[in-house]
């Protein structure tokens, strides 16, 4: 695919024993290691990355691939003084064109929706679209929405709040009512009611979040 926001794959080497892949490189590391580093981003930075993905994500889509793990590891930054996200780690990503809908639940925990959990079929664009909110919420909180914080670490809990959508944004981080607002409509048990990716009208960034420094909107 050929995308400024997904990495590109430059080369494959093939030897009697080992198959290697030569990728672009991502000067700046992982956009997880950006978060780490700041803390929380203000919603301005959460909202210049958060655009990016869903570009690079609407792309996929349109492709008619789901990613199937989007995460903050799997987004690394170029080198620029403004760095540019590039999506990464299709491992998991699936075709509606060559596969049958999905229904096995793979991806990272922290970052799946409920509908993945059901091992029935779902549709992988949606559950692309709250993985795309755990990243957001990740960056305006410097948390994961669904970990318990006074038991981050049980991975039951954690499975517990995600099928029945319990989150909550603290008190102490200043986040606008409209990203407050996108992310409700995201973070929904039925993803029937969720943003839906081929709804034009609902345009995640144009509406919900006003357009950033790149210019570029999707959904």
């Amino acid at each position: 695919m050929e995308r400024y926001e997904i990495l590109k794959d430059i080369e494959v080497l093939l030897t009697p024993t080992h198959l290697a892949i030569v990728m672009e490189y991502a000067a700046a590391g992982e956009l997880f290691e950006r978060i780490c580093n700041a803390g929380r981003f203000s919603e301005d930075e959460a909202r210049y990355y958060f655009q990016q993905l869903i570009s690079g994500v609407s792309y996929c889509h349109s492709m008619q691939i789901c990613h199937r793990d989007l995460k903050l590891e799997n987004t690394l930054l170029d080198g620029s003084s403004a760095p540019r996200l590039k999506i990464c780690d299709f491992g998991y990503s699936k075709s509606s064109v060559l596969h049958s809908q999905p229904k096995s639940a793979v991806g990272t925990p922290a970052y799946i929706a409920p509908e993945v959990l059901s091992r029935k079929e779902y549709d992988g664009k949606i559950a692309d679209v709250w993985s795309c909110g755990v990243t957001l919420y990740v960056m305006l909180v410097g948390a994961y929405p669904f970990e318990d914080p006074d038991d981050p670490r049980n991975f039951r809990k954690t499975i517990q709040r995600i099928l029945s959508v319990h989150y909550s944004i603290p008190d102490y981080v200043r986040v606008s009512k409209e990203c407050k607002h996108l992310l409700s409509r995201i973070f929904v048990a039925d993803p029937e009611k969720n943003i839906h990716p081929r709804n034009q009208n609902t345009l995640l960034v144009s509406e919900e979040l006003p357009c950033g420094t790149n210019g570029r909107r999707g959904w």
